[in-house]
């Protein structure tokens, strides 16, 4: 059987430590999972090369079990899905396609990642938070408040005009949702939890200003630290890096498409911290 990541660029992803990990342990040893570069206009024509998997159960080694979708390609799969599931729907995203019975079926494990994240730093419940981005993953952030019981949050946004669809994924939810630009980041850290889904060093401006929030949820996962994490830490606060979300997100995406529940945490994240160790020892 075979899987892969796709997106633009895809050099950086750790998902094939990740998976290859839990196959390995899961005793899967004709599963392959490779790294794909692929641009939304290249995702239709890729799409349609692939070999759907031949029935559930099958073990072909040629055949396709699913795949792993990063930027862009997480809103642009969507009308090229049979079936989408309802988390994938409500967020306008799905960054899993379990091929099945010759169909493709869009999933959303990115909200599942962000929960047993931050359920597993210990970080309660929030009664007010403010993200910071207005991506995909931001609409993920806001699935995954929302499902932890917070119904309001505040958007933090470079350009409000920009930040439509994710307005849209808070009406769906039923988020009320304020968009500020960053010129209000001062006003709007009183809360909470602070989640940035901003790109590595986008965030690096804001760290002393993020110094004193109770908890921190960075969506960066290398090189770690960042500045901001690193702030909020030394001030004494509670930090959740984007390594944990990834691996919560890859089992659900394991379990998807292998239909089994036996997946194992404990091999996937010890791949993919040795992974990381690895490369911050090579840009030392």
């Amino acid at each position: 059987m075979r899987a892969a990541v796709m997106g633009s660029p895809i050099g950086h992803s750790l998902s094939p430590y990740l998976h290859r990990a839990a196959y390995h342990a899961m005793g899967l040893d004709r599963w392959s999972y490779e790294a794909f570069e692929c641009d939304e206009a290249r995702l239709p024509g890729l799409l349609d090369e692939l070999v759907p998997v031949r029935g559930q159960g099958s073990d072909d080694g040629d055949a396709w079990a699913g795949l792993s979708l990063t930027m862009p390609l997480k809103r642009a799969v969507l009308p090229l899905l049979d079936t989408v599931s309802e988390a994938a729907l409500e967020v306008g995203g799905a960054n899993t396609v379990v091929f099945r019975d010759g169909h493709r079926h869009g999933h959303n494990t990115d909200v599942y990642g962000i929960e047993q994240a931050l359920a597993e730093a210990g970080v309660p419940a929030p009664r007010s938070a403010t993200v910071l981005g207005g991506g995909a993953t931001a609409a993920s952030a806001l699935a995954a408040l929302r499902n932890l019981g917070l119904y309001s949050a505040t958007l933090l946004v470079r350009d409000p005009a920009r930040a439509g669809e994710t307005m849209a994924v808070a009406e769906r939810l039923g988020v009320a949702l304020a968009v500020e630009t960053f010129d209000k980041l001062d006003a709007l850290t009183q809360v909470d939890l602070v989640v940035s889904t901003l790109p590595g060093g986008a965030g690096d401006a804001f760290a002393d200003r993020l110094a004193g929030v109770p908890a921190l949820f960075d969506v960066v996962y290398s090189p770690w630290p960042t500045s901001a994490a690193a702030a909020v830490r030394a001030a004494g606060g509670t930090v959740v890096g984007g390594f944990a979300m990834l691996l919560h997100q890859a089992v659900r995406q394991v379990e998807l498409m292998t239909g089994r529940a036996d997946v194992p945490v404990a091999a996937m994240r010890a791949a993919g911290e040795a992974e990381l160790v690895s490369r911050s020892a090579r840009t030392d």
